[in-house]
């Protein structure tokens, strides 16, 4: 893998390891749920909940690398650049960005 200095390099290497649009899909998914989930907690108080929100978030995330990517998520090499690269894309998803940015495939 490469070293990576800046989130700036290495958002495009991110969007090279999601070119399946299923595993994007997967991805915008557990965000969507983590969201739905922390709202939720807050909302009603029920701190226990909190720990749904890496086992969602991760969980979809890992299951689309599996079954469409076959390769190893970031998030194991570069933690914070790959949580904030999710959030970044699915920002770029929603915003009709993406498209632009995702390498040829």
């Amino acid at each position: 893998m490469h070293k990576f200095t800046s989130f700036a390099q290495f958002y495009p290497y991110y969007l090279t390891e999601h070119r399946h649009p299923l595993c994007r899909a997967l991805h915008y998914i557990g965000s969507v749920l983590v969201l739905a989930v922390l709202s939720f907690t807050l909302f009603t108080q029920q701190w226990p909940l909190l720990w749904l929100l890496p086992c969602i978030g991760y969980g979809f995330a890992w299951l689309g690398h599996l079954v469409f990517e076959h390769n190893r998520p970031a998030t194991f090499t570069y933690p914070l650049y790959s949580l904030a690269a999710d959030w970044v894309m699915l920002k770029d998803f929603l915003t009709g960005q993406l498209k632009r940015k995702l390498p040829a495939s």
